[in-house]
């Protein structure tokens, strides 16, 4: 065989199309109203699932706890959310999918390959092939996937609907307050035991919360705002100012758990140091200098509360907070 011989390089003969493979749906008018039944009923759990979305979303508390194995304790409010949208947007899918794949013509059609641009002719074309393929999808011969898509889409298209009205109401001046006032006890938190100065050794922190009246029930957003740490020093380790050190008793100060930085809880304090560390962003705060930043993004110091005790030895607030707790907020000016 000569070089040129071998150089030729033999064309790859077009393979065509494979026969139409005809799916049981195409000859079994039986297997046909299966299938539609089939995709019906997807439809109707994606509508359902939305239902139990809206449902959960406005009628179970946030509040609400109840007990599921392996799970254990679970917010109901929570729970309700995840599965109704997780159950609505799986069941549409996979009811489209199943259309699709059994019902919905399959013939394979080639189509030779054209400039990108149309002419007005071919654009008029695809207009006529999109409302034919419309007509051959069968929703004008199977109406009841026709009305349960329509309940699955429409039900669907209300959940961001829903969800605009957690942008309201307004706050008003809920983000400026807390619980504390003057003369409110701090209980301990989990145990809402009050707290006298002895049980604090120095070196000691404890999480607390105002206490509340008997019956009154503390929600979660409550909590949220209102804890305060605890940390006991030796007095003359401070290195605070007159008024500020007013506010401590006996070695004992208090200062906001939440970070004045995201919002996160300050949980960590390095009792040869005297810091408390924010673990979300390493936010560092010096607790002699009445929770000054040393180190991280947080552009405030936590709020100190000032403290004393009452009649009985028990640890009270002097007042409230003297500003807001936590991050920034549209209309906080400090």
């Amino acid at each position: 065989m000569s070089n040129s011989e071998s150089r030729e390089v033999d064309l790859i003969k077009d393979p065509g199309l494979p026969a139409h493979v005809h799916r049981r749906t195409d000859t079994d008018p039986a297997a046909a109203k299966r299938a539609e039944r089939q995709v019906a009923i997807l439809f109707s759990l994606s509508a359902l699932g939305t239902l139990l979305l809206i449902f959960s979303f406005i009628f179970v508390s946030d509040e609400t706890f109840i007990f599921i194995p392996v799970m254990g304790e679970t917010n109901a409010h929570q729970l309700g959310l995840g599965l109704g949208m997780a159950i609505a947007l799986f069941c549409i899918g996979a009811g489209a999918i199943h259309w699709a794949k059994t019902l919905m013509p399959d013939e394979e059609i080639v189509v030779q390959r054209h400039e990108f641009r149309s002419d007005d002719e071919d654009r008029a074309d695809f207009v006529k092939t999109v409302k034919e393929g419309a007509e051959n999808a069968g929703l004008g011969r199977r109406p009841l996937i026709k009305r349960t898509l329509g309940a699955a889409l429409g039900l669907s298209g209300l959940t961001p609907l829903l969800l605009l009205r957690d942008l309201g109401p307004l706050p008003g001046d809920d983000l400026k307050k807390t619980h504390w006032k003057a003369g409110t006890r701090l209980v301990t938190d989990p145990g809402d035991r009050p707290i006298r100065p002895e049980d604090l050794e120095v070196g000691a922190v404890a999480q607390t919360q105002p206490e509340f009246p008997e019956g009154k029930e503390r929600h979660l957003e409550d909590i949220a705002k209102d804890a305060v740490l605890l940390i006991r020093m030796r007095p003359e380790e401070f290195n605070l100012d007159s008024e500020r050190l007013s506010w401590t008793h006996e070695g004992i100060i208090a200062f906001s758990k939440i970070c004045s930085h995201m919002g996160c809880a300050v949980a960590l304090y390095e009792q040869t140091t005297k810091h408390l560390l924010c673990p979300c962003h390493q936010s560092t705060f010096d607790v002699t200098r009445a929770a000054k930043v040393i180190f991280g993004p947080a552009a405030r110091p936590l709020p100190q509360l000032a403290i004393t005790v009452d009649a009985e030895g028990y640890l009270v607030a002097q007042a409230p907070f003297t500003e807001p707790v936590g991050p920034s907020f549209w209309g906080r000016l400090s």
